[in-house]
């Protein structure tokens, strides 16, 4: 199958014309999965959650979703793509997972960054896979990177391919996404964005760029410049995720003793000292 990821560089608040730009490049792009950045038609920097409101969208009936669903449907492909959700008052760093046949999924935010616990509702959808029929994906957006959790969820569940909408602005992302690949055995593909944005008098927002394709054995199969734009593409075997061995006598999800786990869900020793 033929993966790929769309690097922009959004002018926020310009919704309409950001949509129409990612429309554009990804027209002439054959692909059976296209994965594009978080809030790819708003921009990010927020000042006001009025804000945010007035740019959020219903999931599927908002224009941005549902210019994404006619896209899918006359290329033929399937679209992950980060956006700002309303739900009746509730306010979401969401992800919509759509293909030729409509809708297939949403995820909402779990680790919300900084500002974004103003501006946006906790997630509250877990994490969960999709079946594509040629592959199954999950979905994280950004910051989720930070929590391996996050992506052995995703792999427990059933995940050939991680899908990672961002908007980075840390510096270390890209090279732990190899990590998440590697101790997963999984494909992820991280679609980050460029420029900066300097909005209401708050610190200058610098985005790392660098989107990229990791393989299960953690190698980089494509990586975007850090000041790229466009869509970049890699042809990819789902069936190398289904391959847990890390040797002959060892697996990577056999040979976990969750018995041992406990501290990690438990809510006493996660309180902060």
């Amino acid at each position: 199958m033929r993966v790929g990821l769309y690097q922009s560089h959004p002018i926020f608040g310009e919704v309409d014309a950001n949509v129409e730009r990612a429309m554009e490049d990804l027209w002439e792009i054959k692909a059976d999965l296209l994965v594009l950045p978080e809030l790819f038609a708003t921009g990010y920097q927020f000042i006001s959650k009025e804000e945010v409101r007035k740019l959020a969208e219903e999931i599927p009936n908002g224009k941005t979703c549902q210019a994404m669903l006619e896209l899918a449907k006359r290329k033929n492909v399937h679209i992950v793509f980060g956006l700002a959700e309303r739900e009746k008052e509730n306010l979401y760093n969401a992800a919509a997972v759509v293909g030729p046949a409509g809708l297939v999924g949403r995820y909402r935010k779990t680790h919300l960054f900084f500002d974004e616990k103003t501006f946006f509702d906790p997630g509250d959808t877990g994490f969960q896979v999709f079946d594509l029929g040629f592959a199954t994906v999950g979905v994280m957006i950004c910051f989720d990177w930070w929590f391996p959790e996050s992506a052995r969820v995703l792999a427990l569940l059933g995940a050939d391919i991680i899908c990672h909408p961002a908007n980075l602005v840390l510096p270390d992302c890209q090279e732990a996404m190899k990590t998440r690949s590697l101790e997963n055995g999984v494909f992820t593909i991280t679609a980050n964005r460029v420029g900066t944005e300097a909005r209401g008098g708050k610190e200058p927002l610098t985005y790392t760029g660098e989107s990229q394709i990791v393989g299960p054995r953690g190698r980089v199969i494509i990586r975007a410049g850090k000041g790229e734009t466009g869509v970049f593409t890699a042809d990819i075997d789902p069936e190398e995720a289904r391959d847990k061995s890390i040797t002959a006598r060892n697996h990577r999800f056999q040979d976990r003793r969750p018995e041992y786990y406990g501290p990690l869900t438990n809510p006493e020793i996660n309180k902060s000292p």
